[in-house]
C-alpha cells in the first residue's frame, strides 16, 4: 500500500518554521515528509522528524542546488562541478538518513544536441549511482513540465526519463513520477504508470489546473491511487500542491484516498 508524505514548504508555506511544519504534517496523519531547501545544519528538522516519529522521504534542492535551472546537468562543460555537487548532496542525504535525493536535471542547452544532453545526464547519474547504493540513498530524476512552472527546463517526459534511467541501469537512480506535471505535459497517467512502476521510485500529488490538492481540479485521483496500488506501489504519494484550504485537511483528505485503495 502507498504511504502518505509531505512537501512541507509546499504545502505550509516557506514563512512558518520547520519543526511546526513537521509536527502539522504528522498530526495529519503524515507517515513521512520532505523538504528543501536544506542546508549544511538539519539540526531542526531532524530533530522535529525523531519527536514526531515521521520518517524522512527525501531531501531536494538547498545552498548546492541539485535542481532547478541552476543546475546545468545537462551541460558537459559543467560535468564535474555537477557530479561533486550531486555527491555532496548524497552524503548530506545519506547522513540525514534520507531515502530520496530529488534531482531535476536543470535547463535546456538550447546550442547542444539532445543527445549529447542526454547522454552528460547519464554519464552523471551512473558516475554517482555507486555512492548513492553506498549510502542507502536513491536519486530521484523529476520531469516537469514548461507549459505553466518551469519554462526551460531539460527534462519535461517521464518516457524521456525512464529511458535515462534505463541507461543508467542502477536499483538507486529512479524516476519522480508528479503526477501534476505529466498531466499537464503528457496526460495518460494510469497506463504509464501501469506500464513504468518498476521504474517509478516515489510519487507527487496536485491537481490541474493551479496545483491544489487533488479534488480541486481534472485529475480522477481515487482512479491514479487505485491503479498505483493495483500496480504494486509501495512507496510514498507525496502531497506537493499549494492548499486552497486548510493545510492539515488536505493531507487528511488525501490520506482518505489512499485508505480506500488499501
Amino acid at each position: 500500500m502507498p504511504t502518505l508524505s509531505v512537501k512541507l514548504n509546499d504545502v505550509f508555506g516557506s514563512d512558518v518554521p520547520t519543526e511546526e511544519m513537521v509536527r502539522r504534517a504528522a498530526s495529519a496523519g503524515a507517515d513521512a515528509v520532505g523538504f528543501w531547501p536544506w542546508y549544511d545544519d538539519l539540526d531542526e528538522l531532524l530533530g522535529a522528524v525523531e519527536d514526531t516519529g515521521v520518517d524522512l522521504a527525501y531531501l531536494s534542492g538547498g545552498d548546492h542546488r541539485v535542481e532547478g535551472p541552476e543546475f546545468p546537468l545537462t551541460d558537459p562543460t559543467e560535468f564535474d562541478r555537477t557530479v561533486e555537487t550531486l555527491e555532496r548532496a548524497i552524503d548530506v542525504a545519506a547522513a540525514a538518513d534520507s531515502e530520496f535525493l530529488n534531482v531535476i536535471p536543470g535547463r535546456r542547452q538550447d546550442t547542444l544536441d539532445p543527445a549529447v544532453q542526454r547522454e552528460t545526464v547519464v554519464r552523471a547519474l551512473r558516475s554517482v549511482a555507486e555512492r548513492a547504493e553506498d549510502g542507502g540513498v536513491t536519486v530521484l530524476v523529476e520531469p516537469v513540465n514548461t507549459r505553466v512552472d518551469h519554462p526551460d527546463i531539460y527534462l519535461t517526459s517521464s518516457y524521456d526519463g525512464y529511458a535515462i534511467i534505463d541507461a543508467v541501469d542502477s536499483p538507486h537512480v529512479k524516476l519522480l513520477y508528479d503526477v501534476y506535471h505529466q498531466q499537464i505535459t503528457e496526460g495518460n497517467l494510469i497506463a504509464n504508470i501501469r506500464e513504468h512502476i518498476e521504474r517509478i521510485g516515489h510519487v507527487h500529488v496536485g491537481d490541474v489546473p493551479g496545483r491544489h490538492e487533488p479534488g480541486t481540479g481534472e485529475i480522477n485521483y481515487p482512479n491514479v491511487l487505485e491503479a498505483l496500488a493495483d500496480a504494486g506501489y509501495d512507496g510514498y504519494v507525496g502531497c506537493e500542491f499549494q492548499p486552497i484550504g486548510n493545510p492539515e485537511s488536505a493531507i487528511r483528505d488525501v490520506g482518505k484516498m489512499l485508505d480506500t485503495v488499501a
